[in-house]
């Protein structure tokens, strides 16, 4: 019951964030939106930050299954798991206004909450360290580290262009597609490189 309760405290609070924006939401919004008493909140959670901290977890959990679910027990090539690590990045989770709304409020809110901060370097080192892995059977360690950190970049760049959007659903869409595009391109310019 406690793991149900909490899973209905964080979709409230995604729910919430949507809605009033992160400065707007409060206990009171998050808990009548779960059907809760507010104690449970600091029953749960400790508080408020506490369960804002847990619903980040919960995204960024969301990002770990879904590439975990696209390539668990598959035998992939290297371009194939770069490609699913893009693709997990832009699933209908994470491209959904409640997620797209939380993201951006934490993002904003992480440059003055230590805990966010934390929570993101961690999302951000985890992105890095699953690109190079694959990065770095196709490609030598330097031009792997390049690759990586632009590749990186071009995901968040292209995912928050496109959470910012007037149309997002087609943004995303073709985001995803650029960002395999640059992969597929940097590892025939280094096909290329080889054969010279």
């Amino acid at each position: 019951m406690k793991a149900v309760r909490q899973q209905q405290l964080i979709d409230a609070t995604l729910i919430s964030v949507e809605r009033h924006g992160l400065h707007h939401t409060t206990i009171n919004t998050i808990s009548d939106l779960a059907g809760t008493s507010s104690g449970l909140i600091s029953h749960y959670f400790g508080g408020k930050q506490g369960l804002i901290e847990a619903t980040l977890k919960h995204l960024l959990d969301e990002l770990k299954q879904a590439l975990l679910s696209r390539t668990s027990g598959k035998k992939l090539t290297s371009l194939e798991r770069l490609l699913m690590i893009v693709e997990a990045n832009f699933t209908e989770f994470q491209r959904s206004t409640p997620a797209t709304k939380t993201w951006l409020s934490f993002w904003s809110q992480a440059v003055h909450e230590p805990g966010l901060a934390r929570l993101q370097h961690i999302n951000n080192q985890r992105l890095y360290s699953n690109l190079l892995f694959s990065f770095k059977q196709l490609l030598p360690d330097i031009e792997a580290i390049t690759a990586s950190k632009q590749t990186a970049a071009m995901i968040d760049g292209f995912w928050l262009r496109s959470a910012l959007s007037a149309s997002p659903e087609k943004e995303f869409e073709q985001a995803q597609l650029l960002c395999k595009a640059f992969i597929e391109a940097v590892i025939i310019q280094h096909g290329e490189h080889q054969c010279h």
